[in-house]
């Protein structure tokens, strides 16, 4: 077993662990780490707790020191230059006539290094555009292409439901969408109802998802002819959450509606 603290450098970033070493580290404190990027100043988020060997990636980095408020200077004064630097960028961009879009710039901690986060069509050449940079700034500079879906999270914005988008506000990770889920959900398939505002299948979909899928292994399939306390029927619409049943019967002009339990009473299908 590993001790660990978990942190997390962007407000819905993802959670790295340390080793916090002999400091005393309490949840919602800032540390300064050492990352593959260089040296981080991240929020604890994951008070100390062991953890298996597959749950970490070693070896495990430990912690270099609790942030002071020097530290937490430096952040502001690193978030100030990095929106110069978004400035300078952009009119990088336009001189060199390069078909992307400049999304955000963040400076390390150290400054050993400025990232800038693009989102482009397709294969952008921009090296030319990093040595313009490199000479502006006289540091390492690293251009990084980003999805629309990293350039939501990163913005943020208010979703079709009247919140705060969830990729800004508390997803670590993107989770794979497909339409199925929302064709399993019975909604609406027009794109427009069912796209966030990056354009892709909304993350939402994804969180009941689970919950339909065992719906779906206890009911009757559409079309299934299945027994009803009134007689032999054919499915022809559900509602999963509620288990719920329409179920058409040659004796009726409408269909009747039934609850799974009252198939299952009467031994649930033909």
């Amino acid at each position: 077993m590993y001790k660990v603290i978990g942190v997390r450098f962007k407000k819905a970033g993802k959670i790295y662990y340390f080793d916090p070493g002999e400091s005393v580290i309490n949840k919602d404190d800032y540390v300064i780490v050492e990352t593959a990027r260089g040296v981080e100043y991240g929020k604890v988020v994951v008070a100390v707790k062991e953890v298996g060997e597959n749950d970490v990636v070693l070896p495990l980095k430990q912690v270099v020191r609790v942030a002071s408020e020097r530290d937490r200077q430096q952040v502001e004064d690193n978030r100030l230059e990095a929106q110069h630097a978004f400035e300078v960028g952009t009119g990088k961009i336009v001189d060199h006539k390069l078909e992307m879009n400049l999304v955000d710039v963040e400076f390390t901690f150290d400054r050993n290094k400025i990232i800038f986060y693009f989102t482009a069509e397709g294969r952008v050449d921009f090296r030319n555009l990093v040595k313009d940079l490199a000479s502006v700034f006289r540091t390492r500079i690293e251009l990084r292409q980003i999805g629309v879906r990293d350039e939501a999270k990163m913005l943020g914005g208010i979703g079709p439901c009247g919140r705060m988008l969830c990729c800004s506000t508390f997803l670590g990770d993107f989770e794979p969408v497909s339409i199925k889920m929302a064709k399993d959900q019975n909604l609406s398939l027009n794109p427009s109802k069912i796209s966030g505002l990056c354009g892709r299948l909304m993350c939402c979909l994804k969180y009941e998802n689970d919950e339909y899928e065992e719906a779906k292994k206890a009911m009757p399939d559409v079309g299934e002819q299945v027994t009803t306390p009134d007689g032999q029927g054919r499915v022809v619409s559900m509602n999963l959450l509620e288990r719920v049943l329409k179920i058409r019967i040659a004796d009726h002009d409408q269909p009747l509606e039934y609850t799974l339990d009252e198939l299952v009473d009467q031994g649930t299908r033909a």
